[in-house]
């Protein structure tokens, strides 16, 4: 009987064993059974240039790998490591061999392997093997410009009509030596594109290129000759007073949730003229921004000047610097015209477009934006009221709104802003027919006669 028991107590003590084991492997990290992942950056292209970038994650930690090229008849082994130290991230920038460039096949097989430490599986490890195959493109896109303004003044606007090619064109812009982009469009005929573009008011310097990249990488940029004109704005010097500090920015500080709680003038003034101001700033970068992607066939822009016998009383660009008690305590830039005739004045501009925006924005007060093509937009503010909603569609001449006084306003006027995607440029171009005729129709008409010509 005792003997029996022995060997009962035996029977359990082994089976404990062999569980207490087995829970042993199943959660050590020496014996996990998650296979090294594999990933790489590809679209499915590549340049033969630049080279591939991996990345090999495994949680006990990854001991060899190998990255194999493999053609129609031939592999070559672009980079093989046995880890002395494993490694549970291994990043790797795989370069393709000297030969690569001079490869004929139009697709090509990167095939990864990786091995890691665990004791899983024998011993032996767990292994990944996982393939990419890749389409060879090794030519740069084709771009060739056609007609572009002639000159651009700082803060001012400019056109540019191009021919870009590429069979697997990725992306296509303008981009300044500032680094800043503008969206092109189709025009005309396909293969051809037209761009609005501008340059910032703060920006001293100025250079603009057509940009084409392709899926593979492969990369073109096209430089658009222009005179550039600087231009001189103005710079105000503005005492505040206690009567405009108590009256007008005290009803604004009532407003707005950002000077709730701050009693000291200055630093509601302060807060209102930086702080709500980027704000509403932001909203209007925001809504200017979009370009459509649609083929433009033609661009028809008639001069602009929204308020009948509207005279300028505060010009675009002024560089205001405030000061209280002979200290400078803010600044901005009046980026819009302020126009003024009879109170609540008619406001009608003269070109058709959508209705993008018409509601109330802070220091803008009530304030619709109309989009008439190409990333060119135009923006009412201090309106007394509004005839239009977000979505219409506005007809020229007809009444868009009332001037007024809301927002930061100190009398009855039309703040009058225009916008190139996002950027304010300077009203008096537009206002201008002799400028649109040179800067935009003409432009447009000598680039359709040399596509109708090829």
């Amino acid at each position: 009987m005792r003997n029996s028991n022995k060997s009962a107590l035996g029977i359990w003590v082994l089976i404990a064993l062999v569980i207490g084991g087995v829970v042993y492997v199943l959660n050590s990290a020496m014996f996990e059974s998650d296979a090294p992942d594999i990933k790489m950056e590809n679209n499915g292209y590549w340049n033969l240039k630049d080279p591939l970038k991996i990345v090999i994650d495994d949680a006990s930690g990854v001991k060899t790998y190998k990255v194999i090229l493999k053609t129609a008849t031939e592999e070559t082994t672009l980079f093989h490591e046995q880890l002395v130290e494993p490694k549970m991230n291994v990043s790797l920038d795989v370069k393709p061999p000297r030969s690569a460039y001079a490869m004929k096949e139009n697709k090509v097989t990167v095939r990864i392997e990786a091995t890691d430490v665990s004791k899983w599986n024998f011993l032996k490890g767990n292994s990944t093997l996982i393939e990419f195959t890749l389409e060879i493109d090794k030519k740069k896109p084709q771009v060739s410009v056609l007609s572009n303004s002639y000159k651009i003044t700082r803060a001012g606007s400019a056109l540019v009509i191009f021919k870009a090619e590429d069979e697997n064109m990725k992306d296509l812009y303008l981009q300044t030596s500032n680094n800043r982009k503008f969206r092109v469009q189709p025009f005309y005929k396909q293969g051809y594109y037209i761009g609005l573009f501008a340059w910032p008011i703060n920006e001293s310097e100025f250079k603009i290129d057509v940009i084409a990249q392709d899926r593979a990488g492969n990369f073109t940029r096209s430089y658009v000759p222009l005179y550039l004109k600087d231009a001189e704005y103005k710079v105000s010097e503005i005492a505040l007073s206690d009567s405009f500090l108590k009256g007008k920015i005290a009803e604004l500080a009532d407003e707005f949730e950002e000077t709730q709680g701050i009693m000291d003038s200055i630093a509601q003034f302060k807060i209102i003229n930086e702080d709500v101001r980027a704000k509403n700033e932001k909203l209007i970068h925001g809504i200017t921004s979009k370009v459509p992607v649609d083929m433009v066939q033609d661009f028809k822009i008639d001069k602009m000047y929204p308020l009948r016998n509207g005279q300028v009383v505060a010009s675009f660009g002024d560089h205001r610097k405030y000061s209280y008690e002979n200290k400078e305590v803010s600044e901005s830039y009046h980026m819009g015209l302020d126009l003024a005739s009879n109170s609540m004045a008619e406001i009608t501009p003269q070109n058709d477009g959508d209705v993008v925006f018409s509601d109330y924005n802070g220091l803008y007060g009530n304030m619709p934006i109309v989009h008439h093509g190409l990333g060119l937009y135009t923006l009412y503010g201090h309106c007394s009221s509004t005839k239009v909603n977000s979505g219409d569609k506005y007809t020229a001449h007809s009444v868009i709104a009332n001037t007024g006084k809301t927002g930061y306003a100190m009398g009855d006027h039309l703040h009058f802003g225009v916008l190139v995607q996002g950027v304010e440029v300077r009203p008096v171009e537009w206002m201008d027919s002799t400028w649109i005729k040179l800067n935009i129709t003409d432009v447009i008409d000598s680039a359709k006669k040399t596509i109708d010509q090829k």
